[in-house]
C-alpha cells in the first residue's frame, strides 16, 4: 500500500526523504543500532538542514529538553515522557523512535485493560496445546521484539495499566533480559534497545508508578508552549499537515482564526486575559494544544464541505463550545461569562462573539 493511500503515514514513512538526507550527511559518532547521531536526532526533531535538504520542525519547544531526552535513550535508562494531556508526548516518542530506529510501530498502548501479556509477551494457543511451550507457540510482545532487535519500544499511556501490570517493566528496565520460564530461556536485549514511555497525571482513571518502577526511568516533563506565537506555529504546522492528509483544501487565511483559538485556550487555561487585566474562570478540561488543532481541524472541514472553503469564526465556533464545554452545568457558565466580559468587549471579535452565541 502507498503512503498516500492511509490516513497518517508513520513517521519514518512521512519523513523518508528527511531522515535519509541527515544520516548521509552525519558524521559524529552513532550510539549502537542508532540510524543517526545524537545531535542529528535533536535536528530531525526541532529543525536545521541536512545538505540541500530542510528539516522541518517536528517539535517546538525548548532545545535542552530535547537534547536531555536524546541523551538518556543513549544511556542504559528508559525515558518517560510526562506532561498534561496534549503537550506532545505521543508525537515526540514516535518521532524520537523513527530517527533511532527506524521503526516506530513497536508500541504497547495502555489501557486499564492492558494484560501483562503486552509487556512480556503471549501464546498462540491453538500451537501451545497441540505442541506444548515451544518457540514457535510463542507470541513476542513489541518489547520483547524492540529487545531482540535493538529498537526503540513506545508504550503509551503507561499510567493508565494497572500497577501489576507496570511492574513487569522492572525485570526488562534493570536487568536488560526478559525470562521465559516457560521455555527454561530468557530474551537478553541487545545494544541499542531502549524504551520510552508517556504519561500525565491529570486525568481520571491513572494508576501512579511505583517508585521501584520510577527509578528505572529518567524524567522529562514536556511542558505547555511558553508563548502564544509558539502555540500559533504549532497549531499551523499541524493543521496544515492534517489537511493535506485529509485532502482539504489549503488555507492561506485561517491564521486569524488559529490566532484566536490559541487567545482563547491560552486565557481559559491560565485564568487571565493575555494582557493581565482581567481574571476569568478555568473549565475543567485541559483545553491543550492538541484540542486546539482539532478545534481547527474541524473548522477546516465544515468550510471545505458545507461554505466557501475560508475559514471563518462560524467555522470553528461550535468546536470550540465541545472543547470548552466538559461538564454542561459548570463549564456552561464558564464559557458565557468568558463570552460576556471579555470576546464581547474585544475590538475586532464581534464576528466571534455573534458565532459563538449563536451555536451556544
Amino acid at each position: 500500500m502507498s503512503s498516500t493511500a492511509v490516513m497518517r503515514p508513520h513517521a519514518e514513512d512521512e519523513y523518508a526523504e528527511e531522515l535519509a538526507a541527515l544520516a548521509a550527511t552525519d558524521e559524529r559518532v552513532r550510539p549502537p543500532a542508532w540510524r543517526l547521531s545524537p545531535a542529528a536526532v535533536v535536528t530531525y526533531l526541532l529543525g536545521g538542514r541536512a545538505g540541500d535538504v530542510e528539516i522541518t520542525p517536528k517539535y517546538v519547544g525548548p532545545r535542552r529538553l530535547v537534547e536531555v531526552a536524546v541523551a538518556t535513550l543513549a544511556t542504559d535508562r528508559a525515558l518517560l515522557l510526562l506532561g498534561v494531556p496534549g503537550t506532545a508526548k505521543t508525537w515526540v516518542s514516535e518521532h524520537l523512535a523513527a530517527a533511532i530506529s527506524g521503526d516506530s510501530t513497536l508500541l504497547v498502548q495502555g489501557t486499564a485493560g492492558t494484560a501483562e501479556e503486552a509487556i512480556r509477551y503471549g501464546w498462540n494457543y491453538a500451537q501451545l496445546i497441540a505442541q506444548g511451550p515451544s518457540e514457535a507457540a510463542l507470541v513476542p510482545s513489541p518489547v520483547q521484539r524492540a529487545m531482540a532487535e535493538a529498537k526503540i519500544a513506545r508504550i503509551e499511556e503507561l499510567t493508565r495499566m494497572p500497577s501489576d501490570v507496570q511492574d513487569a517493566l522492572i525485570t526488562v528496565l534493570s536487568e536488560k533480559a526478559l525470562p521465559i520460564p516457560e521455555l527454561a530461556s530468557e530474551v537478553q536485549a541487545r545494544k541499542g534497545f531502549n524504551v520510552i514511555a508517556t504519561a500525565n497525571d491529570r486525568d481520571k482513571g491513572v494508576n501512579e508508578l511505583s517508585s521501584a518502577l520510577r527509578r528505572r526511568f529518567n524524567t522529562v516533563v514536556l511542558p505547555l508552549p511558553d508563548s502564544a506565537d509558539d502555540e500559533v506555529e504549532i497549531v499551523s504546522r499541524r493543521v496544515a499537515q492534517l489537511g493535506a492528509s485529509l485532502e482539504l483544501p489549503p488555507q492561506d487565511s485561517a491564521l486569524d482564526e488559529i490566532r484566536r483559538v490559541v487567545t482563547v485556550f491560552r486565557e481559559l487555561r491560565s485564568g487571565r486575559t493575555e494582557d493581565g487585566r482581567t481574571a476569568v474562570k478555568s473549565p475543567s478540561g485541559t483545553l491543550s494544544t492538541a484540542e486546539a488543532i482539532s478545534v481547527v481541524t474541524g473548522g477546516l472541514a465544515l468550510a471545505a464541505h458545507f461554505g466557501d472553503g475560508v475559514l471563518r469564526s462560524y467555522d470553528v465556533a461550535g468546536g470550540i463550545l465541545g472543547a470548552v464545554v466538559k461538564d454542561p452545568s459548570a463549564d456552561r457558565v464558564v464559557w458565557s461569562e468568558y463570552l460576556e466580559t471579555v470576546v464581547r468587549e474585544r475590538d475586532g471579535w464581534s464576528d466571534f462573539y455573534r458565532a459563538c452565541r449563536d451555536i451556544s
